[in-house]
């Protein structure tokens, strides 16, 4: 099974590799990986050429999350004991996962208070929450090539894919030695951002030395010196995982509720879905790489919220935030570990990797 055909989840490795072998933009130091070790020595190039060319069964194992963006406390169950896929968001979460395919996955978020699953079995995908007793059925239509609810970073790899995707050539990628991850030997391979002024230290990703799947994945912040952001497995196993890891039947007393899910709208409609988007908001980045600035219009609504429905307001969101002013105006602010984001009392939104200065500089343009 080819990583590249049947796991879009660690596609990740194209964009990178284009961008060192073509953009010519990455510098390379610390380029090769330590010799005092059984893994033989390979360049960062030839690392992520790996990547691109493994070949796996499956795998399954338990992966470790964990999170510290420094956002405020959230309403609801958070941190190690929680078992609601919300709570991702921070603290340190256990899951088991397994996948044999695009079709076959399946993530089991474990906590104190229950259990929640994602279980996709070719064009069923099931959630599941032991602790609200309810799971939800989804259909996806024919052909689907990809879970419904890949918002959800099941596996280091998919990790890997979405911070990597995201890369310019503005970054210099290396490879730092090796290290140990689920007791195999890895190689780091580490992103740094060539200029000065942003949030993100780093960014480490380790390659099973055998098989050269990642094993984990580590942001680092220039604000703290744990890792922001860390997805990696405590133990893996590389064999394909057994058919019935992927069926699930709903617990005696569960309310199911079945959905059919859409087919995707055609390249016509989901132009005009952008053009409204972009029209609403009118997006712009000021400056590049890893120091670049969004800024955008507030929406008047939460993305996916009807006129009228239940929920908190944007308007009511922001003004949780910590206020703050300066010769750019006035506004309110969310700093976290790895991101600043700045709403400005006239309607306009900016945020970036940066810290705050660097938005009040953007906002007083």
């Amino acid at each position: 099974m080819s990583l590249l055909t049947d796991h879009p989840s660690v596609r990740w490795a194209a964009p990178v590799a284009a961008a060192c072998l073509i953009g010519g933009g990455v510098v390379a130091s610390r380029m090769t990986a330590s010799a005092d070790t059984e893994l033989p020595t390979r360049t960062a190039a030839q690392l992520l050429n790996d990547v691109q060319s493994a070949s796996v069964p499956g795998v399954s194992g338990t992966v470790v999350a964990s999170a510290d963006l420094g956002l405020p406390a959230l309403p609801g169950p958070a941190g190690r004991g929680s078992s609601e896929l919300s709570s991702l968001i921070s603290g340190t979460h256990t899951m088991r996962v397994w996948a044999a395919g695009s079709d076959r996955t399946r993530l089991a978020l474990l906590g104190s208070n229950g259990e929640s699953d994602v279980v996709r079995n070719g064009n069923d995908v099931w959630l599941w929450s032991s602790q609200q007793k309810k799971a939800t059925h989804l259909r996806l239509p024919a052909g689907s090539a990809a879970a419904h609810h890949e918002s959800v970073p099941a596996t280091p790899q998919e990790t890997s894919r979405r911070i990597l995707d995201t890369l310019q050539p503005s970054t210099t990628v290396s490879v730092d030695g090796t290290t140990s991850v689920a007791g195999r030997a890895a190689y780091e391979l580490v992103l740094e951002p060539k200029q000065s002024g942003s949030l993100v230290k780093d960014v480490r990703v380790a390659i099973d030395g055998k098989t050269h799947v990642p094993l984990r994945v580590q942001v680092h912040s220039t604000r703290i010196s744990k890792p922001a952001i860390e997805v990696g497995f405590t133990s893996v196993d590389f064999g394909r995982p057994d058919a019935g890891q992927f069926t699930f039947n709903p617990p005696p007393g569960t309310d199911v509720t079945t959905k059919t899910v859409a087919p995707q709208k055609n390249s016509a409609g989901m132009m005009n879905d952008v053009a409204g988007l972009l029209k609403a908001t009118k997006p712009n980045v000021i400056g590049s790489g890893w120091t670049s600035v969004l800024t955008a219009r507030v929406p008047e609504q939460m993305p996916g919220q009807k006129s009228g429905e239940n929920g908190p307001s944007v308007d009511q969101l922001v003004g949780m935030l910590p206020r703050v002013q300066g010769a750019w105006g006035s506004g309110h602010q969310l700093q976290g570990t790895l991101f600043t984001a700045l709403v400005t009392d006239d309607g306009r939104l900016l945020v970036g990797a940066v810290p705050p200065q660097t938005l009040y500089a953007a906002a007083a343009r």
